[in-house]
């Protein structure tokens, strides 16, 4: 299989936006973000293999508003395990192979009908298992979410937000059960 190659200038027009997006270490090959320039150092896939489980990785865990930096994550995660599994690889490679060339382009609708026709494969469980276990354990997600992160080295939940709740919709009085006497 030949290695895609994103020319530069391509790659320059599709990623408009600042330049300050994540940057995690070593010699990074792109990947195309729409609102920032951010690179991930793959070893295990090219590029485009690379787009195309950032798409499946979004697909799974859809939110719109998330940075695609948080996604590179899991495709960052996921290139290190295909690095120490050849059998590992071998699977995301066939997977990435079935889901064909412009998966990463098609509409979100033409996306989920693509993996509901793999979701029983080891590629897409295995895709699945790694989007749900790295990108919500991202600092990233956490913003997204308003996950504050863990409250006992803040002095506890019971003086930190326990009762805290507007992110819920007011209860009205006579939905709120008995009140105490």
């Amino acid at each position: 299989m030949a290695e895609a190659k994103v020319p530069r200038r391509e790659f320059l027009k599709t990623t408009t936006g600042l330049l300050t997006g994540l940057v995690v270490a070593g010699t990074p090959l792109a990947l195309i973000a729409p609102a920032r320039a951010w690179a991930v150092d793959l070893t295990a896939f090219t590029s485009s293999e690379a787009a195309t489980l950032l798409a499946v990785s979004r697909t799974i865990a859809p939110h719109d508003k998330l940075d695609d930096a948080a996604y590179a994550l899991v495709v960052r995660a996921v290139d290190s395990d295909a690095t120490r599994d050849g059998n590992l690889q071998k699977a995301f490679k066939e997977g990435v192979g079935r889901l064909g060339a412009d998966f990463a382009k098609a509409p979100e609708n033409d996306r989920v009908a693509a993996l509901k026709k793999v979701e029983s494969s080891e590629f897409f469980q295995n895709m699945r298992l790694k989007t749900l276990q790295v990108l919500y354990a991202t600092p990233m997600a956490y913003a997204y979410f308003g996950y504050e992160g863990e409250a006992f080295s803040k002095g506890g939940y019971l003086d930190r937000g326990f009762n805290d709740l507007r992110w819920l919709p007011e209860v009205p009085p006579e939905d709120s059960g008995p009140m105490p006497t």
